[in-house]
């Protein structure tokens, strides 16, 4: 298959067409007053959505040099989303915006990677001046309104979401799921939790909930198969010696080894049950690795030249209490030393600072469950569509509250980037190209408050004259539509939102600004008549 390219500003041009189209979908969701997005679909009912980044991962333009456009800041929205949760559509206004501002300084004359330098300086000082701005999360009142802002100013998910921080710590895991009502609830886990239930009913002690618990267990925690009756008696037969439950917790356990633990267990001699731990390989090890922790078990496993036949009371971990069911297992106030805990923590945030993408969420993960809890806000919705809305608005306060509180908080309402144009200001131009790359991030710092406005029915240059000529945390309230002290009503946004959708966005207006030409698939079968083709 042969290639269509385009050069110079026809190249130009197609990106500046792309980026427009996906920003024009995406802008008009902005803010408190942004309105509904309506996307098609092959089968089944359309999405209403005002979610940035789900309207535009859905855009595909049929022009394909055009579409480079739209995927570039589609990379920039989706970069922000995935480093701080929210903040998508802002990063989606200030692409845009930078686009066209720096073709407008490339079609004067100026060198792109002039411009590019400035751009780059403009967006360092801001992003210092943000970080100066930035305050800590106060308490629970902080939590509340990010967590409300983030939801479209939603006050009932707002406190729903804090909630599920203050309960959970700021280390928690707050999970999301379909409700089955048409509210929206929190339910809050006590204690270690693992997505697995007993592997028989039989160890159920009560039958109306189909519940096993066992109260002041022994917990044997193993990366060995027990593959025989051999391999499970031994420590059976200690539990009956000690006089106390038994929680097995292992990789594999063969059937015959079940079979051994039911007729036991229904016999009366020893009160157990035992889980597969879920996964396979390293993270189910690095699973049962954190369960021995909890519980001060130690893991036996063929690394450690650990034998099932030879299990004393030392190997064993303790618990208050073990309530297992079908699907789940609830491990309450297990007996792990407080400081082998902290110290097998303390390696796990060592590793989730240089993690990245899955292994980042699951190194947060596995932390929440050891120190904070897991917390699962059910939303409800009278229709699927009307679900699917919430829900997106709770993934993005959930983000945003974490941000939050990991970053601080400043202004919002896009008064902090407005107010951290005088830190352009301060910077001194080498030549007339970097001064035009200064200039055009400062204009471009206008851009999301002038947005919110319009979303709001006002003018945005109105808006942001007032506002300049304010000081502080002045700012257009588009909720209330008057202006006011923004913080004092809890208009905030959570700094690394703010900082990120810039950095993203300036990252991907200098790939735009500094390409010459463009090469994508001729799927035509090189007909005549593609602009730009050889």
């Amino acid at each position: 298959m042969g290639k269509r390219l385009v050069f110079d500003d026809d190249a130009r041009r197609a990106l500046r067409i792309g980026v427009e189209q996906l920003a024009g979908a995406v802008c008009v969701t902005l803010g408190p007053r942004g309105r509904n997005v309506v996307i098609e679909r092959a089968h089944g009912m359309p999405t209403i959505t005002n979610d940035g980044l789900g309207i535009a991962q859905e855009i595909e333009l049929l022009d394909p040099f055009e579409n480079l456009g739209v995927r570039l800041v589609r990379e920039a929205a989706v970069k922000t989303g995935e480093v701080a949760g929210d903040g998508t559509t802002t990063a989606t206004v200030l692409a845009r915006s930078l686009v066209a501002e720096g073709l407008r300084e490339l079609a004067a004359g100026h060198n792109p990677q002039r411009l590019r330098r400035g751009i780059e300086r403009a967006v360092v000082a801001v992003v210092a001046d943000l970080k100066r701005r930035a305050r800590p999360v106060a308490g629970p009142d902080d939590l509340r309104r990010i967590a409300t802002v983030s939801a479209r100013h939603d006050e009932v998910l707002g406190r729903i979401v804090a909630e599920a921080f203050e309960r959970t710590g700021t280390k928690g895991i707050v999970h999301v799921e379909n409700g089955r009502g048409t509210t929206t609830t929190l339910e809050v886990a006590e204690g270690l939790q693992i997505e697995a239930g007993y592997q028989s009913p039989y160890f159920v002690t009560d039958a109306e909930s189909m519940v096993a618990r066992l109260e002041d267990p022994l917990v044997l925690v193993s990366d060995l198969k027990f593959a025989s009756s051999r391999d499970v008696v031994p420590v059976m037969e200690l539990a009956a010696r000690l006089g106390r439950p038994l929680v097995i917790v292992a990789g594999e356990i063969s059937d015959e080894a079940l079979a051994v633990l039911v007729v036991n267990r229904l016999r009366g001699t020893v009160a157990s049950v035992s889980i597969k731990m879920p996964g396979i390989g390293e993270a189910r090890r690095e699973r049962l690795e954190d369960l021995a922790v909890a519980t001060g078990a130690r893991l036996l496993g063929a690394d450690q030249g650990s034998s099932l036949e030879h299990v004393t009371d030392q190997d064993l971990g303790r618990a208050r209490r073990v309530e297992c069911e079908r699907e789940l297992t609830t491990i309450v106030a297990g007996g792990g030393r407080p400081e082998s805990l902290r110290g097998h923590v303390a390696q796990l945030e060592h590793r989730l600072q240089s993690a990245r993408g899955s292994e980042r969420d699951s190194l947060r993960e596995r932390i929440a469950r050891l120190t904070g809890g897991i917390a699962v806000i059910h939303v409800g919705g009278f229709t699927d569509i009307d679900v699917q809305e919430r829900r997106n608005r709770v993934e993005d306060a959930i983000a945003a509250t974490r941000s939050a509180v990991e970053e601080g908080i400043i202004t919002g309402g896009g008064v902090a980037l407005l107010r951290s144009q005088p830190a352009i200001d301060a910077l001194a131009a080498r030549d007339a190209g970097e001064a035009a790359g200064l200039a055009l991030v400062k204009r471009a710092l206008e851009a999301p408050l002038r947005q919110i406005a319009e979303n709001a029915g006002v003018r945005g240059a109105l808006a942001a004259e007032r506002v300049r000529a304010g000081s502080g945390s002045f700012g257009f309230d588009a909720l209330a539509g008057d202006y006011a002290d923004l913080d004092e009503r809890g208009v905030i946004d959570a700094a690394r939102v703010v900082r990120c959708a810039l950095e993203n966005a300036a990252s991907i207006a200098t790939l735009v600004l500094t390409t010459d030409a463009l090469v994508v698939e001729d799927d035509e079968g090189g007909e005549d008549g593609a602009p730009g083709t050889n």
